[in-house]
Protein backbone atom coordinates (compact mmCIF):
# COMPACT_ATOMS: atom_id res chain seq x y z
CA UNK A 1 0.00 0.00 0.00
CA UNK A 2 1.04 3.45 -0.55
CA UNK A 3 0.97 6.18 1.43
CA UNK A 4 2.78 10.13 0.58
CA UNK A 5 4.67 11.10 2.41
CA UNK A 6 3.53 13.41 4.79
CA UNK A 7 1.36 10.78 6.06
CA UNK A 8 4.56 8.49 7.68
CA UNK A 9 5.17 10.29 10.20
CA UNK A 10 1.59 10.53 11.34
CA UNK A 11 1.48 6.94 11.78
CA UNK A 12 4.74 6.81 13.03
CA UNK A 13 3.17 9.20 16.57
CA UNK A 14 4.96 12.30 15.20
CA UNK A 15 3.23 15.71 14.15
CA UNK A 16 2.88 16.27 10.56
CA UNK A 17 6.26 18.24 10.26
CA UNK A 18 8.02 15.45 12.16
CA UNK A 19 8.71 16.21 15.24
CA UNK A 20 8.20 15.69 18.65
CA UNK A 21 6.74 18.62 20.00
CA UNK A 22 6.56 18.36 23.46
CA UNK A 23 3.57 20.44 24.88
CA UNK A 24 5.14 21.33 28.22
CA UNK A 25 2.30 22.55 30.87
CA UNK A 26 0.08 22.21 28.09
CA UNK A 27 -0.07 18.76 28.32
CA UNK A 28 -0.14 18.56 31.80
CA UNK A 29 -3.37 21.24 31.70
CA UNK A 30 -6.50 17.94 31.09
CA UNK A 31 -5.41 16.62 34.21
CA UNK A 32 -5.18 19.51 36.13
CA UNK A 33 -8.92 20.13 34.82
CA UNK A 34 -10.01 16.92 35.63
CA UNK A 35 -8.44 17.02 39.23
CA UNK A 36 -10.14 20.78 39.97
CA UNK A 37 -12.91 18.73 38.99
CA UNK A 38 -13.10 15.88 40.93
CA UNK A 39 -12.38 18.42 43.62
CA UNK A 40 -15.18 20.70 43.31
CA UNK A 41 -17.55 17.53 42.77
CA UNK A 42 -15.81 15.04 45.39
CA UNK A 43 -13.67 15.75 48.00
CA UNK A 44 -14.74 19.53 48.93
CA UNK A 45 -18.23 18.06 49.52
CA UNK A 46 -17.57 15.44 51.32
CA UNK A 47 -14.95 17.36 53.53
CA UNK A 48 -17.61 19.65 54.66
CA UNK A 49 -20.05 16.62 55.71
CA UNK A 50 -17.56 15.34 57.50
CA UNK A 51 -17.06 18.64 59.23
CA UNK A 52 -21.10 18.69 59.96
CA UNK A 53 -21.05 14.94 61.25
CA UNK A 54 -18.34 15.89 63.37
CA UNK A 55 -20.15 19.13 64.68
CA UNK A 56 -23.37 17.39 65.57
CA UNK A 57 -21.56 14.78 67.12
CA UNK A 58 -19.36 17.13 69.44
CA UNK A 59 -22.69 18.79 69.99
CA UNK A 60 -24.90 16.01 71.34
CA UNK A 61 -26.50 16.32 74.88
CA UNK A 62 -28.76 14.38 77.11
CA UNK A 63 -32.02 13.73 76.31
CA UNK A 64 -31.44 14.43 72.47
CA UNK A 65 -32.84 11.40 70.20
CA UNK A 66 -30.63 9.82 67.92
CA UNK A 67 -30.29 6.94 65.52
CA UNK A 68 -27.10 4.98 65.64
CA UNK A 69 -25.25 3.69 62.34
CA UNK A 70 -26.86 0.48 63.34
CA UNK A 71 -30.31 1.68 62.81
CA UNK A 72 -30.52 1.29 66.83
CA UNK A 73 -33.16 4.54 67.67
CA UNK A 74 -32.74 6.07 71.12
CA UNK A 75 -32.54 8.89 73.82
CA UNK A 76 -29.29 10.05 75.04
CA UNK A 77 -29.49 9.11 78.81
CA UNK A 78 -26.04 10.01 79.63
CA UNK A 79 -22.36 10.84 78.24
CA UNK A 80 -19.40 9.59 79.36
CA UNK A 81 -16.56 11.54 78.81
CA UNK A 82 -13.50 9.97 79.94
CA UNK A 83 -14.21 7.64 77.37
CA UNK A 84 -15.95 9.21 74.25
CA UNK A 85 -19.09 7.14 74.70
CA UNK A 86 -23.18 7.70 74.65
CA UNK A 87 -25.54 5.56 77.14
CA UNK A 88 -28.29 5.58 74.99
CA UNK A 89 -31.46 4.78 76.17
CA UNK A 90 -34.11 2.20 73.81
CA UNK A 91 -36.47 2.33 75.87
CA UNK A 92 -37.59 1.78 79.36
CA UNK A 93 -35.73 -0.67 81.33
CA UNK A 94 -33.53 -0.66 78.67
CA UNK A 95 -30.07 1.15 77.80
CA UNK A 96 -26.87 0.78 75.72
CA UNK A 97 -23.21 2.13 75.73
CA UNK A 98 -22.35 3.71 72.44
CA UNK A 99 -19.28 5.27 70.69
CA UNK A 100 -19.78 9.14 69.98
CA UNK A 101 -18.84 8.00 66.65
CA UNK A 102 -21.42 5.72 65.96
CA UNK A 103 -23.95 7.93 65.82
CA UNK A 104 -25.54 8.67 62.69
CA UNK A 105 -28.44 11.44 62.96
CA UNK A 106 -30.13 13.24 65.39
CA UNK A 107 -34.22 12.64 64.80
CA UNK A 108 -36.80 15.14 65.89
CA UNK A 109 -39.35 12.49 67.15
CA UNK A 110 -38.23 9.75 69.61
Amino acid sequence: MHFPMYFIPLMAGGGAEGGTGGGGLLGFLPFILIFVIIYFLMIRPQAKRQKEQQKMIAELKQGDNVVTIGGIHGTVAGIREQDNTLIVKINEGNKIIVDRSAVNRKTDAS
